[in-house]
């Protein structure tokens, strides 16, 4: 087990290194691009670039999450309230993504149609779909565990 978990440990910090690429060197440049397409709300610009960077803190933080859920399944204490509060967390940092690319949408679809990039927009549903199924997926495997324990503790009264 200790391999698999190293492999999914390295995984994780793999999956981290392409977001932080494009926080660097993408966003900054599509924020300026936004702002070059809608003159006529320059704040828009600002928040699009917060927004971007809010989804990135929560894609960082639901993967700590994650590493932490594979140390615990290390450890041996995979049932624990310590994995239902990583699952909680990582259901909310993907509810977060998800609702920070709704609002950011408008703009993505807008800036689609004016750059003539259907692919842009399609990207943008396609994360907020996939992360909303990421936090429906974490709320689930919740449930399963806390009954998981339930069971356990009761198990573990009776003997």
């Amino acid at each position: 087990m200790k391999r698999e978990t190293i492999f999914l440990k390295i995984v994780i910090v793999l999956m981290a290194l392409p977001v932080l690429a494009i926080c660097i060197f993408v966003v900054p440049s599509l924020s300026a691009f936004v702002g070059e397409l809608l003159p006529g709300w320059p704040f828009l610009q600002y928040l699009f670039m917060i927004a971007l960077y809010a989804t990135a803190v929560a894609y960082f933080i639901a993967l700590y999450q994650s590493l932490k859920l594979l140390s615990y399944i290390d450890k041996g204490t995979a049932f624990s309230e310590l994995s239902v509060k990583a699952l909680k967390n990582i259901k909310y940092c993907a509810l977060t993504i998800t609702g920070l690319y709704i609002l950011c949408l408008p703009v993505i679809l807008y800036t689609a149609e004016i750059d003539d990039a259907p692919g842009l927009g399609g990207l943008g549903m396609v994360i907020t779909f996939g992360a909303f199924v990421i936090s429906v997926f974490a709320a689930v495997l919740q449930k399963l565990l806390e009954n998981a324990i339930e069971i356990k503790s009761e198990n573990d009264l009776t003997v």
